[in-house]
């Protein structure tokens, strides 16, 4: 039967709230499809960010989804969003259950329910979610009338924390893996529901591509470690791999992005200009995991940019990766935007741009139509030391003399990043940041002959992340971090001649303990979230919202008959023979490569990025059946609207429509080594 929308219960409550907009829907570019589109046999799911709106429409992993999902005949996709304390409360007064700002229906009467983890403590509101949707928080006590919870996103490279809340986690690249989902949905209702949840349930674990907690379990030593991680049944593969898109030119998306209703973080055009990152910063999860490279194409890019801008009235292009200026073509891309749009209102952006792979004339490009906000930059630690552990290749020297070629240029503003708590981090580590930003306002005085110049230093607190090499390591407590802060922002005051103009900005380090507890926790942490949910937990990722207190206490409490406490989970370091929670989740890192790696650190060794070098065997493409992808591909963007089919690709050759692209092995590199 058709399910009706809530919005005639919904709408009374508006007036009573703050924001009220961005429960309302509409928003250009959203669809609405009949509910029963494919008949019995439709596919429906529900996507939602598990935080509030203002942050989650941006969000270009839900967009993605989105339209993939409902450019299939047989498939409905809505979104959903955390609601905010105040809506929640008159919700529950009224009996208005979570639903999805598109249609306005009840999310629990879909098939699915897709939850999209960029970060960990989103959880808490997975729960809120879930229990206004009338659906268990326990995965074990839901039937088939229930939609199956999975998650994704970064966060769920260690999805044992919320193990008892999912019933299924997607690992990796969603865009070819949603669809699998789909198929097995759509071929067992079709089929009457054989079975029932749990046969839906095995059928994606050995089909689907997903990692079905309750088909695994876990067994521990006496002193709280793991013994092992194993399947339960017959079937249910011991490691499941992630999912990664070889050419991102087939998967041109979002098409349509979506234009909010209500103020939110990134109102722009986003572009991803490639996926995946091999400079081995080795506190980065990101990098790590969505190994390998894969560029997409110059005219592609360009192709995106124009109609996303047609689609979506935006006003800024946005060239978004994990490294943007390290792109092969990026001075081709930013000139090609630059003159198509040269005259408009449209400017360019990059996210925070690396020291030795900034030049101005990249700046000019982005500053071309006059916009020219300031720019950031990522050094991460404070000394060359710590850089060399970190595996951050970037000198005091380089750094001021990239400042110095951006002041001199005409940019007053920089930003620079760096992270507190770094493995094998000194209180003089952190004291040289305050030494470094001295001599960047210094040298911008002298370059631009002006005493206008400003530099903000932003410091966040480094949490241990799984797969990568400092998997292993001891994070460093929230006092020595917020006492080495303090340290750090007395020494950025103490001289008169730069305080005012040196910004800083930075959070207390006790956040950082509730993420690494989630981030490198294992199944039995569950009870702590709940715990936390329990006494009033939402938003955790907002300052507001957030409570240490909370989640200490929770712990304590969840944790008290266990050999374990937040301290095992944070401050201990591992060993390499500890079974780890996330071992059965394939990343196709190596786990011996990331080893070696946290070795070298330790000895301050440092490793070249794979693009331009040999390889290093980290096992992402031996054993994913992987390559990178990178150019140049000589293509070129266009003036007008006439994007060409085809396009080059290194060591001759065309592609038309968006084939799979492999590079000659002997085509030189940077520095004139071949790419392997």
């Amino acid at each position: 039967m058709p399910v009706e929308s809530v919005f005639e219960r919904l709408e009374p409550l508006l007036s009573q709230i703050s924001k009220p907009i961005q429960y309302v829907g509409g928003e250009l570019n959203s669809q609405v499809k009949d509910w029963d589109v494919a008949g019995e046999a439709t596919v429906r799911w529900a996507l939602m960010y598990p935080d509030a709106y203002e942050v989650g429409l941006p969000n270009q992993g839900v967009q993605i989804l989105y339209e993939v999902l409902n450019e299939r005949p047989d498939v409905l996709a809505e979104r959903t969003y955390a609601v905010w304390p105040d809506l929640e409360r008159l919700m529950r007064d009224s009996g208005v259950p979570q639903f999805t700002v598109d249609a306005h229906r009840p999310v629990g009467a879909f098939d699915v329910l897709g939850v999209s983890f960029s970060t960990e403590l989103g959880y808490t509101n997975l729960l809120t979610a879930l229990d206004l949707a009338g659906i268990p928080l326990d995965a074990v006590d839901r039937d088939e009338s229930h939609p199956v919870v999975l998650a994704g996103g970064h966060a769920t490279f260690n999805p044992e924390p919320v193990a008892a809340f999912v019933d299924g986690a997607v690992i990796g690249d969603g865009e070819q893996a949603v669809l699998r989902v789909s198929d097995v949905v759509r071929g067992w209702k079709a089929a009457g529901r054989p079975g029932g949840r749990d046969e839906l349930l095995f059928r994606l674990a050995v089909s689907g591509g997903v990692y079905v907690p309750r088909f695994y379990d876990v067994d521990y030593l006496p002193d709280g470690r793991i013994r092992r991680v194993a399947p339960n049944r017959p079937g249910v593969p011991w490691r499941v791999g992630k999912h990664t898109v070889m050419d991102l030119d087939e998967w041109p998306y979002p098409k349509h992005p979506l234009v909010p209703l209500a103020e939110t973080v990134h109102e722009r055009m986003s572009v991803e200009i490639f996926r995946g990152c091999t400079r081995g910063c080795r506190f980065c999860q990101a990098g790590m995991i969505t190994r390998p490279v894969r560029e997409r194409s110059i005219t592609a890019i360009g192709e995106m940019a124009e109609r996303g801008l047609a689609a979506t009235g935006f006003e800024e292009v946005g060239l978004l990766s994990l490294s943007s200026a390290d792109h092969s073509e990026i001075a081709a891309v930013t000139r090609g935007l630059a003159d198509r749009y040269e005259g408009t209102n449209t400017g360019l952006s990059l996210p925070s741009t690396r020291v030795d792979a900034f030049n101005i004339d990249l700046a000019n490009e982005l500053s071309r139509n006059g916009r020219r906000s300031g720019l950031t930059f990522a050094p991460e630690g404070g000394s060359e030391r710590l850089r060399e552990v970190i595996n951050k290749m970037v000198t005091e020297d380089d750094l001021v003399r990239t400042v110095a070629a951006a002041y001199g240029a005409g940019w007053r503003q920089v930003k620079l990043y760096f992270m507190c708590g770094l493995p094998t981090e000194t209180d003089e580590d952190v004291l040289r940041i305050a030494e470094l930003a001295k001599r960047v306002i210094e040298t911008g005085r002298q370059v631009s002959g002006s005493r206008d110049i400003r530099c903000t230093v932003s410091i966040g607190g480094f949490v241990p992340k799984p797969h990568t090499p400092f998997q292993w390591t001891g994070q460093a407590a929230h006092e020595t971090v917020d006492a080495r802060l303090f340290q750090l922002r007395d020494a950025l005051r103490a001289d008169r001649r730069y305080a005012r103009a040196i910004g800083f900005r930075y959070h207390d380090g006790r956040p950082g303990v509730v993420e690494g507890l989630l981030s490198r926790g294992d199944r039995r942490v569950a009870e702590v979230i709940r715990a936390v949910w329990e006494d009033g937990g939402r938003f955790d990722g907002w300052s507001e919202h957030f409570s240490f207190d909370r989640w200490m206490a929770a712990a304590e409490k969840a944790l008290a008959d266990e050999p374990v406490d937040v301290d095992w989970y944070t401050t201990r370091e591992r060993e390499y023979a500890e079974v780890l929670p996330w071992d059965h989740i394939d990343s196709g890192l190596d786990k011996d490569w990331l080893w070696e790696d946290w070795e070298d650190a330790r000895a301050g060794a440092e490793v070249e990025d794979c693009r331009w070098t040999s390889c290093f065997s980290c096992g992402v493409c031996a054993q994913l059946g992987t390559h990178l992808q990178i150019g140049p591909t000589d293509g070129s963007i266009p003036r007008g609207t006439s994007i060409p089919r085809g396009r080059k690709i290194a060591g001759g050759g065309e592609i038309a429509g968006g084939g799979e692209r492999t590079l000659d092995a002997t085509v030189p590199a940077r520095g004139g080594d071949p790419v392997p």
